[in-house]
């Protein structure tokens, strides 16, 4: 039986949704390995991912997750078309962002919350490239970058989904997400599986 309300699914019917951006910093592979493999192989938004990776490691995120999918995966590259039905991963030690035209684009400005990649850069970039046709979900975290992301994203008309901080394994960041951006969706895990196959370009 669904878990999510039959108002949230009837409002999410009129919503053009194509682009969607998730967050996450401590617990966050967990809670992606939990959500993204109900992603169908016909999937229509662009998915983009990011989570604090060390800047002197490699990022395996791509191929950990590509493993697990029905949709191709990659880890997004400077100048690279955002293309829908894929999903993408911010690599490690460069700030990824969305340029208007929508194509990937790396940087080394400096660390934002003490993040390269920060959550904050892609939302941001990506509520300018997509506007209400960009839905960003912000879950378990233990700072609070990404509260400003989803702030921009719902001030560009996008819908703005935050896990629900008493389950996170760190609930610092959806807590300040939810205190900044007055998120539309404040839900469990489950709720949000539940929710992600019905972010469709319609």
């Amino acid at each position: 039986m669904g878990i999510l309300p039959e108002a949230v699914i009837e409002a999410l019917a009129s919503r053009r949704i194509e682009a969607v951006v998730i967050g996450a910093s401590a617990g966050g592979v967990d809670a992606l390995i939990d959500l993204l493999p109900v992603l169908p192989k016909d999937f229509g938004p662009a998915t983009v991912c990011i989570l604090h990776v060390p800047a002197d490691r490699e990022s395996r995120l791509a191929e950990l997750f590509a493993a697990r999918l029905a949709l191709p995966v990659f880890e997004a590259m400077d100048k690279q078309p955002v293309e829908p039905g894929t999903v993408y991963f911010a690599g490690a030690g460069y700030h990824l962002s969305i340029e208007e035209d929508r194509v990937f684009s790396l940087s080394c400005e400096p660390p934002v919350h003490y993040a390269r990649p920060a959550i904050d850069v892609l939302m941001e970039s990506a509520a300018d490239a997509y506007g209400p046709a960009l839905a960003g979900i912000l879950l378990t975290g233990a700072n609070i970058d990404g509260a400003a992301g989803m702030q921009k994203i719902r001030q560009r008309g996008g819908l703005t989904v935050v896990q629900d901080p008493r389950e996170a394994q760190a609930p610092t960041m959806p807590r300040e997400a939810i205190r900044r951006c007055d998120a539309h969706l404040v839900l469990p895990l489950a709720a949000i599986r539940e929710l992600l196959p019905l972010l469709e370009t319609t």
